[in-house]
């Protein structure tokens, strides 16, 4: 590292082991490729550590995506499909109410629920699936709908956000993913998914979301046509949404696979720029307690590898997902739990099975499907 470089790394450093926030120029220095990438990785490293000790989380969970059709034509999405498509598809009660039974048998905490804007669809078919999921497996986590969704509700119902969203958690919504924020900066998000719902619509609904006491998590894709600029302001608006509410459990960064999209010309991001996206993360979100290494679309090799670079969850079995590997993931369609384990305790961490809130699981020693949420986990670091 040049001179310069090192005094700037060291400045840095002091920053963060004296727990002081980072600012924008501190971010945009840290993506630099003259600043050795495993310089920045043991630094998110020690704040990794700080904040969640030597373990790494898991769950076991399945995905449910009811429709692939959609009004909207994102550039980065392979999965969505018209009205007409051979490809299009709707899934009937019967279809979810299977994949609700295929969970519980295999020991499932959560269900994680988002598709198409399906214009055919009424309000209450979306709000169904919920009901009917939560009245027949009430004791499986229902993380559902993106704020792109609820914004879509919002416009088929013409009620507010705090309506939609209350309504649903009576249904039995238990919390919300965080897709759909894509990169905020109006110079690529309109390139991107100019029709859907805008940045301030997501920061407001997530806003709305925890003020009703709903835990959600937070995303950013990357690797397409923003810069380092671009992904820097999209972590501090999260950041400071989050010193508002608390209500962000975990951030994911996505990694953008361009086969099957608008954007098939680009290439995906390296194994580097992925490692560096979650240690730079895990720096600048010091007031968001988790960092997931999302391994679907990292690859499992990354995902593994990014448990010393500030991530320290690494998602779970995921059953049935559909969106990525649309695009050209080439990672399994589900892991096994002892894999999972495996791969953790490989990495040099503990692994701990968390539900969707981040509780410590506990499961029956006679019955693997039988278990109950225990204590926070925060609580054991």
């Amino acid at each position: 590292m040049k001179a310069e470089h090192a005094a700037r790394f060291r400045e840095i450093r002091d920053k963060v082991e004296n727990q002081q926030r980072l600012t924008l120029d501190d971010g945009l220095f840290l993506y630099d490729p003259e600043v050795p990438l495993q310089e920045v990785g043991q630094l998110a490293n020690l704040v990794r550590e700080r904040m969640n000790g030597n373990v790494g989380y898991f769950n076991i969970n399945t995905h449910l995506n009811p429709t692939n059709v959609c009004v909207y034509r994102c550039r980065f999405c392979a999965f969505r499909s018209d009205l007409r498509d051979p490809k299009g598809y709707l899934m009937s009660d019967e279809q979810i109410l299977a994949r609700g039974q295929e969970a519980t048998e295999n020991g499932c905490t959560e269900m994680h629920i988002v598709g198409g804007l399906h214009h055919k669809q009424p309000y209450e078919w979306y709000r169904g699936i919920i009901e009917l999921l939560h009245t027949n497996y009430p004791q499986i986590h229902l993380k559902a709908w993106t704020a792109v969704e609820i914004n879509w509700f919002e416009f088929q119902t013409k009620k507010t956000k705090q309506w939609v969203l209350q309504d649903m958690q009576q249904a039995g919504l238990g919390s919300m993913p965080g897709g759909g924020a894509e990169i905020f900066h109006p110079e690529v998000r309109d390139q991107l998914c100019e029709h859907k719902a805008d940045t301030h619509q997501w920061l407001q609904i997530h806003q709305t979301a925890h003020e009703v006491g709903l835990r959600t998590n937070c995303t950013m894709l990357y690797g397409h046509v923003e810069k380092a600029y671009h992904r820097i302001d999209h972590l501090l608006r999260l950041r400071d949404l989050q010193d508002k509410t608390g209500g962000f459990q975990v951030f994911i960064p996505l990694a953008f696979h361009p086969e099957n999209t608008k954007l098939s010309d680009l290439k995906k991001p390296s194994a580097l720029m992925d490692l560096r996206t979650v240690a730079v993360s895990r720096l600048m979100l010091d007031n968001v307690q988790h960092i997931k290494a999302y391994w679907i679309m990292l690859g499992i090799e990354t995902a593994q590898a990014a448990l010393a670079y500030g991530a320290d969850d690494i998602d779970g079995t995921v059953r049935h997902e559909l969106i990525y590997h649309d695009a050209g993931a080439t990672t399994p369609q589900s892991l096994s739990v002892d894999y999972i384990k495996h791969l953790i305790s490989e990495a040099g961490r503990d692994p701990i099975e968390r539900d969707t809130v981040y509780n410590h699981v506990v499961r029956d020693q006679q019955d693997f499907t039988r278990w109950s949420s225990g204590e926070p986990v925060g609580a054991s670091v």
